[in-house]
C-alpha cells in the first residue's frame, strides 16, 4: 500500500539516494572553494611578498645610489724641498749682429748659416771705391804737408843762421819759426787722415769678433752697405756656454742666490736634463713684473740645445716646514679659500684656509689646517656642511719634487 502512494505520489523509489548525492556534491563544491581560495590565498602572499621585497630593493638601491663616494687625500708637510719651474729662453752666452763700419757694395761673402767661425776669421769683403778714392787723396795731401814742412824747415834753419850774423831780425826769425811749426801740424793732421782712412779701408773686411755660429746672414753679393743705416750683416752667436734668464715671482726671489745647481730641460728633449748654476741675480724687484731676473748658465758641449728655443729651469727651493695640500681640493667661494675636511663620522667640514705659495700641483697653507686632516680631492660645487660621504683615501705617490708654476 505504501508503494501505491508512493506511485500515486509520483516519487520513485530510486530518488530517496539523492539528498547524499548532494550532500556530496555540497562537500565537492566546498572542498574546491576551499582550494581556491587557497591558491588566492597564495597568488596574494606571493604579490604582496614580491612587492615589498621590490620595495625593499629599490629603498636599498636608492639608498646606496644616495651616498656620495670621494676621494680623499691627507695634507702633507713641506719637509722636503720644493722645485721652483719657471719657463725662459736660451741665448748664446755672446751673441752679437756684425755690422760693417764702411759703406760700399758687398763683394762676396764666405761663411753661411750654420757656419763655425774662428776669431778674426773672413765673413765677408766689400767693395769700397770711395773710401779707396780718399785714402789717395789723402796721402798726396799728406806729401804736400810733408814738403811744405821741409820747405820751413829749410827756411827756419837759413834765417837762424843770418840771425846770429844779425842779417835778420828776430821778428822774421819768430815768422820763420811759426811757419815750421804750422807745417809740423799740417802734416801730423795728414797723417791722422791718412790712418783713420785706412782703418775705415780696413773695415771693408767682416771678421769674426769671437769664435761662434753664424744664425744669421741678412745681405747676399751686390748689395749696398750703408753703415749709418745700423743693418747688420750677420748675427754670431756662442753656444758653448748657453745662458738663459728667467723672471723668479717675488715670493720667491730671497730663496734664489748666485751658484745654485739648476736642472734645465726641453719638452723636444724627453729624457734629458741639463745642469745648470745661477750665474747671478739682479738683486732687485721690478716694479711692473713683482719680479727678479737670474741668469742661469750651462755647458752646452755636445750643441744639443739651440739658442732661442724655449725651456723650464727647476730652481731648488729649501723646505719652509709650512703644511701642503692638494690643488685640486681647494674650492673658491664667496667666503674665501675652502677646503672640504672629513671627520671621524664621515661628514664634511668645510675649512677656510689662507695660502702662501703656489707650487702647481700642491698649495702651501699658512692658516685654517691642523695637519692631521684628510682633505676631498676634487670637490663637488654643492657639497655642504655636514654632507654624509663615504671617503675612499688616496694612495699617496712617490712623484719627483712638486714644481711651481709661475
Amino acid at each position: 500500500m505504501s508503494h501505491d502512494r508512493h506511485s500515486e505520489l509520483g516519487i520513485h523509489p530510486l530518488s530517496e539516494g539523492e539528498p547524499q548525492q548532494r550532500q556530496q556534491m555540497m562537500r565537492r563544491a566546498r572542498v574546491v572553494l576551499v582550494v581556491v581560495l587557497l591558491l588566492l590565498a597564495a597568488g596574494a602572499a606571493r604579490t604582496v611578498i614580491s612587492r615589498v621585497a621590490n620595495a625593499r630593493e629599490l629603498q636599498a638601491g636608492t639608498a646606496e645610489r644616495a651616498k656620495m663616494f670621494v676621494r680623499v687625500a691627507p695634507v702633507r708637510s713641506s719637509a722636503e724641498g720644493q722645485t721652483l719651474a719657471l719657463p725662459g729662453t736660451l741665448q748664446g752666452f755672446v751673441q752679437s749682429p756684425i755690422s760693417a763700419r764702411s759703406g760700399g757694395y758687398l763683394k762676396r761673402w764666405t761663411k753661411d748659416i750654420g757656419a763655425e767661425v774662428k776669431k778674426g776669421e773672413l765673413l765677408a769683403e766689400l767693395d769700397t771705391p770711395e773710401i779707396d778714392q780718399q785714402l789717395t787723396q789723402a796721402l798726396a795731401a799728406r806729401e804736400q804737408a810733408a814738403s811744405s814742412m821741409e820747405l820751413a824747415r829749410s827756411s827756419m834753419a837759413r834765417w837762424e843762421a843770418l840771425r846770429k850774423k844779425d842779417a835778420v831780425s828776430q821778428q822774421e826769425l819768430d815768422e820763420r819759426r811759426s811757419a815750421f811749426a804750422q807745417a809740423s801740424a799740417n802734416l801730423a793732421a795728414a797723417d791722422a787722415n791718412v790712418g783713420r782712412l785706412r782703418q775705415v779701408e780696413g773695415f771693408k773686411r767682416i771678421v769674426a769678433p769671437f769664435s761662434g755660429i753664424i744664425t744669421r746672414r741678412n745681405v747676399d753679393v751686390g748689395d749696398l752697405i750703408d753703415p749709418g743705416a745700423g743693418r747688420a750683416l750677420f748675427v754670431l752667436s756662442q753656444t758653448d756656454p748657453l745662458r738663459v734668464y728667467v723672471n723668479v715671482p717675488q715670493s720667491y726671489a730671497n730663496l734664489v742666490k748666485p751658484g745654485q745647481q739648476v736642472t734645465v730641460t726641453q719638452s723636444e728633449l724627453r729624457g734629458r736634463k741639463f745642469e745648470g748654476k745661477v750665474a747671478r741675480t739682479a738683486g732687485a724687484i721690478d716694479a711692473a713684473t713683482r719680479s727678479m731676473q737670474v741668469e742661469v748658465t750651462l755647458s752646452n758641449a755636445d750643441h744639443a740645445l739651440l739658442p732661442g728655443a724655449f725651456v723650464q729651469v727647476a730652481l731648488p727651493i729649501k723646505p719652509s716646514g709650512a703644511l701642503l695640500v692638494a690643488a685640486d681640493t681647494l674650492m673658491f667661494r664667496r667666503d674665501g679659500t675652502l677646503v672640504a675636511a672629513v671627520d671621524p663620522h664621515n661628514q664634511v667640514r668645510l675649512k677656510k684656509l689662507r695660502l702662501g705659495r703656489n707650487f702647481g700641483q700642491t698649495v702651501e697653507v699658512l692658516d685654517g689646517l691642523q695637519g692631521d686632516e684628510h682633505l676631498i680631492l676634487n670637490p663637488s660645487d654643492a657639497l655642504a656642511e655636514g654632507d654624509q660621504v663615504e671617503p675612499t683615501l688616496e694612495q699617496p705617490k712617490e712623484p719627483e719634487k712638486q714644481k711651481a708654476a709661475s
